[in-house]
């Protein structure tokens, strides 16, 4: 069916002004102007009234149950003080009557008690619950007694503490065992919550960044087959971060044996891997392996054409992963490892920039990690010193360095929210980082594709012969030539009115005919 969407806005590099576009069922047919729109003879017109119609997004790294629980539970970002975290808690605990609670997004940096919630706090608020709360970088969190008790191994592992806040090794068994309470059909529940919620932004696609510290194999598993079977749903990229996991990504069905695989942990948690110590801890962070542990991962990944990937935010781990891919390319040779395009996820510290794009490896970055915690006075700058907390995030530099970049939110450490992150990127706290809105729209858009090899068939573009993935989404006047709308701080974002998927709509807001 040929479909004309016409008097709008394309935003489109290859047809600079086009105000309309159509469409042949799943495939981008033709793109111009309104006079030659008048001419086309269409199955059905859709009447863009002014709308911004673009490449629909890929949210490069996802977690779609915690997604789900952040939107459907006991979400505490928006929580100002320890005192309303515990009220929230309480009132949430009345309304589950006793079942275990899962809860995220706590932040205790701007607290005025400037310190986290102990497990005799949660105690009180939860009526001596079961009670899992993962801070807001989801690499520490802090339980209550009954969840200790029912792990009595924790007390031997690292990054364990008697007042309930948990990092290291001992956050990942506590992690495991409150996701373990979730059972199939709640599972299911939040995986069509997460996935929705993307769509409702104009993401049609989504990687999904599990493993066996951060989801389960069973989980992963469902949201990989949710998605295939629900045509109204974004499709999902599935990584699975385990060191040597290669096998058990393949059976999964996973795109690559990477991703979450922790090199290190958070900034916020003191976790990430450092070659000088925290300015507000004694600590550098942590590397969790050698060298020629994640060099052999490298290399079996790329002989079983697999992506690799890598969770690496200090310099000391971002340092370690160039290293391990370089050890692999003098195996196999520096081509075959380029050509298998393994990835790097957060990558905000680094000392040696350009050594990524030596290396072959693709950036998946999230851009609101500098809105909400960089800055002189952000978090970054209180763990770190100004001096390299105004290092971080350093996207123009990276684009410069010709590293491919993959935007994503990570959520629900930070929304799902693309134009929240196309601004980020355009205007970070520390101005020499920015890139163009331009530059941003591509890796939110072609750059998440090309980042899980799905790039071939053109998705990501509106050029003839691409699939017919778009988002149309009520905006601004535009700023720019090819219609985009002023993004600078303080103006509103573009809001969604249609998601399309191959040609299959995935959202409607009912404004459009």
């Amino acid at each position: 069916m040929l479909t004309l969407l016409r008097n709008g806005r394309i935003y489109s590099p290859w047809a600079p002004g086009a105000t309309a576009l159509l469409v042949d069922d799943d495939r981008v047919r033709w793109l111009g102007d309104e006079p030659a729109a008048a001419e086309i003879s269409a199955d059905r017109t859709i009447d863009l009234a002014g709308g911004l119609l673009t490449p629909a997004f890929v949210d490069a790294h996802f977690h779609a149950t915690g997604t789900g629980q952040a939107l459907s539970g006991l979400d505490l970002a928006g929580c100002t003080s320890l005192a309303e975290a515990l009220a929230a808690l309480q009132a949430h605990s009345r309304r589950v009557g006793g079942r275990p609670i899962i809860g995220s997004g706590w932040d205790e940096t701007n607290w005025p008690e400037r310190r986290v919630p102990t497990s005799a706090e949660l105690d009180r608020a939860s009526f001596g619950g079961v009670v899992y709360l993962a801070r807001t970088d989801a690499h520490s969190a802090v339980v209550s007694s009954s969840l200790l008790a029912a792990l009595p191994e924790l007390a031997g592992l690292d990054g364990y503490q008697p007042n309930g806040f948990l990092t290291k090794q001992a956050h990942h068994a506590a992690r495991q065992l409150a996701l373990s309470s979730i059972g199939t059909g709640q599972r299911t529940d939040l995986h069509r919550i997460a996935l929705q919620r993307a769509a409702a932004l104009g993401v049609v696609a989504v990687h999904e960044m599990a493993g066996p510290e951060i989801s389960s194999a069973p989980d992963l598993a469902a949201l990989l087959a949710l998605s295939a079977q629900d045509p109204t749903l974004p499709e999902v990229y599935g990584y699975w971060g385990e060191l040597h996991g290669a096998e058990q990504a393949r059976e999964l069905g996973a795109v690559g044996a990477g991703g979450d695989l922790f090199c290190d942990g958070s900034i916020g948690s003191h976790t990430a891997g450092m070659h000088q110590p925290y300015q507000d801890a004694d600590t550098a962070g942590y590397l969790r392996f050698e060298t020629a542990e994640l060099a052999e991962h490298i290399v079996a990944c790329t002989e079983a054409g697999l992506q690799a990937g890598f969770h690496a935010i200090g310099d000391a781990a971002t340092d370690q992963v160039v290293a391990a891919m370089q050890l692999a390319a003098g195996r196999l040779g520096a081509d075959r490892v380029v050509k298998a395009r393994h990835r790097i996820e957060h990558a905000e510290l680094l000392s040696d920039v350009p050594a990524l794009a030596r290396a072959g490896l693709i950036a998946s970055v999230q851009p609101a990690f500098d809105a909400s915690w960089g800055g002189p006075d952000g978090m970054y700058a209180q763990r770190l010193g100004a001096d390299r907390a105004s290092r971080l995030n350093p996207l123009a530099a990276l684009v410069a360095a010709g590293t491919p970049l993959a935007l994503g939110s990570d959520s629900p450490v930070t929304p799902v929210d693309p134009w929240g992150a196309i601004r980020a990127a355009a205007y970070p706290k520390y101005p020499r980082h920015a890139v163009t809105v331009r530059v941003a729209m591509a890796a939110h858009c072609r750059g998440g594709w090309r980042a899980a090899g799905a790039d071939g068939d053109g998705s990501g573009t509106l050029v003839p012969g691409a699939p017919a993935s778009y988002a149309i989404f009520q905006a601004g006047p535009a700023t720019d030539p090819l219609g985009l709308p002023d993004l600078e701080p303080g103006q509103p974002l573009p809001r969604c009115q249609r998601t399309v998927l191959r040609g299959r709509q995935l959202y409607d807001s009912g404004d459009l005919g």
